[in-house]
């Protein structure tokens, strides 16, 4: 009869921490979409500072000739 309540325990064990374990899997992909979302933001703001330096740019060209 032992062994049936040691079975019984790691059965309790394992649907304890297999939802856990679920959730933290969940939580890391989350993180890994809300940086993948920073990393598009940033480029969009490089791209769009370039954008507006060269058009700083071929504007003071024009003034200046």
């Amino acid at each position: 009869m032992r062994s049936a309540s040691r079975n019984a325990r790691r059965l309790a064990v394992l649907a304890t921490c297999g939802p856990l374990l679920l959730g933290g899997l969940s939580g890391c992909t989350t993180t890994q979409e809300e940086a993948a979302r920073k990393q598009a933001e940033s480029k969009r703001i490089l791209e769009r500072h370039e954008r507006k330096r060269e058009w700083r740019q071929a504007t003071r060209k024009g003034k200046s000739g």
